[in-house]
């Protein structure tokens, strides 16, 4: 759970570990058409996830990978903990059965038995996934549990994943351009992105699913901590939600990190900006990019809210950061 970090960081850690004297073609698996990292997920677990039982109360995140989704769990948690009044007892008793039960910080992560033990978590839960909806258990959407849906601009999350898969041992390491090939075609952990986003968009219009872009979290974090303490009745004051902001900044996080994520801290959080896509993309890539979008995301409620018009078109103005 979110909420044990010092779990999540030694989780992270074997990961890296395990990672090191893993060959190329042995750090992913296919299941059901789409790859997974072979350290943190197995086709067992998948299995198992089929049957998994949601509650109502849970509190549910979704995100492709690198769309922002650590950054959003630490918010959630810090939302749901500020909301409730736990005490400090009851923060410790978390901690605690949070470690008992070794109840990884992904839904779909670590060994098949995790969901009998999430059975076992007393307090409301916090689930973040990677997952697309057809790949997600039937519970969720049958106990109309609440679903925030996490995007972010494909050129930023293609550039993010990118500097992530050659930092993690685990991961396969290559140059920009192979990467960005792989990433075009959804030959990366998870996917597609535009299979995801074009997915998830289906869903946009149910009640219990919200979406909100990490662009708008970037310029207005208050005010998008308001739109998703609304959505899950999570019952702050303004002084708290100024508090729980300047609790969860990039800088705040980047300082922590390494408790938060062990030695992977510095690669999940590297930059935290808007518009590092102008980095690396070529012109061809560029217009590869907005052709893609244009196809598959453009004129669906997804699509418009990534604002890709302002935040991934070519132009002599500085993007905001």
């Amino acid at each position: 759970m979110s909420k044990n970090r010092q779990h999540a960081a030694e989780f992270l850690d074997k990961a890296l570990a395990d990672g090191v004297n893993m060959r190329e073609e042995e750090m992913h698996f296919s299941y059901n058409g789409v790859l997974y990292p072979t350290v943190v997920c197995n086709p067992d677990t998948f299995k198992a996830l089929e049957s998994f039982e949601a509650r109502k109360d849970d509190v549910i995140l979704v995100g492709y990978p690198k769309t922002g989704t650590n950054w959003l769990d630490h918010i959630l948690s810090t939302l749901e903990s500020t909301a409730a009044k736990y005490t400090e007892e009851e923060l410790k008793q978390q901690v605690a059965i949070g470690k008992e039960l070794a109840m990884a910080q992904r839904l779909e992560f670590g060994d098949p038995e995790i969901y009998e033990r999430m059975k076992k978590f007393p307090y409301r839960r916090i689930l973040i996934t990677h997952l697309h909806p057809q790949a997600l258990p039937t519970s969720i959407f049958k106990k109309k549990a609440k679903v925030l849906v996490l995007i972010r601009n494909p050129k930023d999350t293609a550039v993010s994943y990118f500097h992530f898969s050659n930092g993690m041992t685990c991961l396969p390491t290559s140059t920009w351009d192979q990467f960005f090939t792989k990433f075009m075609t959804g030959k990366v952990g998870w996917g597609s992105y535009f299979d995801h986003v074009a997915e998830w968009d289906k869903y946009i219009n149910d009640e219990n699913i919200m979406a909100i872009s990490y662009e708008e979290l970037k310029e207005d974090l208050n005010l998008g901590l308001k739109k998703i303490a609304k959505f899950f009745d999570f019952f702050l004051t303004e002084e708290e939600i100024q508090n729980v902001a300047e609790k969860s900044s990039f800088k705040a996080m980047k300082e922590k990190s390494s408790e938060t994520h062990g030695s992977a801290g510095d690669i999940f959080f590297r930059r935290g900006t808007i518009g590092d896509w102008r980095s690396l993309f070529s012109e061809a890539q560029n217009q590869e990019m907005d052709r893609r979008f244009e196809e598959r995301l453009a004129g669906t409620k997804l699509g418009a809210k990534i604002k890709y018009d302002i935040y991934c078109k070519v132009r002599g103005d500085k993007q905001p950061s």
